[in-house]
């Protein structure tokens, strides 16, 4: 699995100009699922953007999570963030999951965030999103369930 995490003050996902999702302060993530992620790579992934401390603490320091600051999550599947664009002009997406087995395990992050009690939304997968957000920082991170990464 691959994120794009940001922190950010407000993020709201569209699709066919209805919103379908928003969140407050606090993460906007953009989640790929690779070809043979698992559940263990889901509940890594979910548990380091959590845990990230990236949120400034009273002395100014990127010290707490968001845990720490009971933050919403806009979490949003994109499968374009496996895209190759090595070789080419255009990006290859063989490296991205099908839609069929990446959905449910997309699910299993949505459930493993509400576990642990942080309000989450998101888009309709599969489907053509508009997001806008406001980032605040900026502060953006990638995160990758590969160790080698």
């Amino acid at each position: 699995m691959r994120a794009v995490v940001q922190r950010t003050r407000c993020s709201k996902v569209l699709v066919n100009e209805q919103l379908v999702g928003q969140a407050g302060p606090g993460l906007t993530v953009l989640l790929g699922i690779k070809r043979g992620d698992q559940i263990s790579d889901a509940e890594y992934m979910i548990d380091k953007i959590i845990n990230l401390r990236i949120f400034e603490d009273d002395e100014g320091k990127m010290n707490r999570s968001l845990l720490d600051c009971s933050g919403d999550i806009l979490l949003v599947s994109q499968f374009t963030l496996y895209g190759d664009a090595r070789r080419g002009r255009r990006p290859g997406f063989s490296d991205a999951e099908l839609p069929e087995l990446a959905q449910p395990l997309f699910e299993k992050c949505l459930e493993l965030i509400r576990a642990k009690g942080i309000r989450v939304e998101t888009g309709i997968f599969g489907e053509h999103m508009v997001v806008t957000m406001d980032n605040d920082g900026p502060c953006t991170i990638i995160l990758d369930s590969d160790r080698n990464f």
